[in-house]
């Protein structure tokens, strides 16, 4: 099955395209990318999906470093929740092993591992995809953003041993200037090699309370009873609802399964593709329609409905009035 990441990762990925003439735009279209991703970084996309956008970039704007160049604008906080309690955890140590326990709610295709040996700390990082598909660009767009985080921690003169696995670019200047000259292709993972004693460094201005605040929160996250199939299916209904190709064949393709065995695991759980886009229509409709700023056409889009009648009907069908007519005793 698919895996998800926020769309946090895409941020400045527009300005990065068009710093290189690429169309970020047609880009994201051709890899099934919703464009409102750039807008709100909690969506979730299929990580493929994206996946495949930085190879595609990478290719047309001719240049082996995309991934890299998108890390170089990142910071902790584009882990989101994640990223408060890493930057507020006593110890850099602390802050490590947070970030491998909840780095699958910011991307679940990610997998974070600490190895010592005689002093010695190797940070790896796996990118897990379904099929054999490139993947140099998110791999170094995941050391790199492993490395400005850690470097914020660790402080700006901590020189670490950084190794990817694939082959040194034709030209290195981007990853000499990321990295320093302390960079090796060809070994046999991705990451960053370390002295143990650098991660019990103290995070002078970490704040314990909010620590524990933020962990509290990420539990519950990682407690959610139904973050299964139901879960998955109800993110990409949101992501794709306005596209007006939000359908259950492409769905169940972009949780790697077909139609006939969507249906049946949905089954299982007692529920239906259709009940599931009902589901969010009218969560969508709890948040916009209240709201008399918002045009009825729009919210009728943001619906996936081709016409503003076809919503009407829909939307009389359900709850038994005009749309209209809701709007009024919904924000009394």
């Amino acid at each position: 099955m698919t895996d998800l990441i926020r769309s946090a990762c895409l941020t400045s990925y527009p300005e990065i395209a068009r710093s290189l003439r690429v169309d970020p735009m047609r880009l994201l279209d051709a890899c099934g990318i919703d464009r409102r991703c750039l807008d709100d970084p909690d969506i979730k996309l299929p990580a493929g999906a994206l996946g495949r956008l930085l190879e595609v970039s990478a290719k047309a704007a001719k240049v082996e470093d995309f991934g890299l160049r998108l890390a170089e604008t990142r910071t902790v906080s584009v882990l989101g929740p994640v990223g408060l309690l890493v930057r507020e955890e006593p110890t850099v140590r602390n802050a490590l092993t947070s970030l491998m326990r909840y780095i699958r709610l910011h991307n679940e295709a990610l997998y974070v591992r600490l190895e010592e040996h005689d002093g010695e700390a190797i940070i790896s990082v796996e990118l897990r995809v379904e099929r054999p598909v490139p993947v140099r660009q998110g791999v170094e767009l995941t050391v790199g953003v492993a490395y400005r985080v850690l470097r914020s921690l660790l402080g700006q003169h901590w020189r670490p041993l950084v190794c990817f696995a694939h082959d040194a670019p034709r030209r290195p200047d981007t990853h000499r200037r990321f990295f320093g000259n302390r960079v090796a292709f060809s070994r046999d993972f991705n990451g960053i090699v370390c002295s143990s004693l650098e991660l019990d460094r103290p995070i002078p201005a970490s704040d314990p309370a909010l620590a524990r605040y933020a962990r509290q929160h990420l539990e519950q996250l990682l407690a959610r009873p139904n973050a299964g199939l139901a879960d998955k299916v109800k993110e990409l209904v949101w992501l794709q609802l306005g596209s007006g190709h939000c359908t259950v064949e492409r769905v169940a393709g972009q949780l790697g399964i077909d139609r006939r065995t969507l249906h049946r695991r949905l089954e299982r759980e007692h529920l239906t593709f259709s009940k599931i886009v009902e589901d969010v229509r009218t969560e969508i409709i709890s948040r916009t329609l209240p709201n008399r700023e918002r045009p009825l056409t729009v919210v009728a889009d943001m619906l996936g409905f081709s016409s503003l009648s076809a919503f009407s009907r829909w939307f009389n069908g359900r709850f038994r009035c005009r749309p209209s007519h809701w709007r009024p005793s919904a924000s009394a």
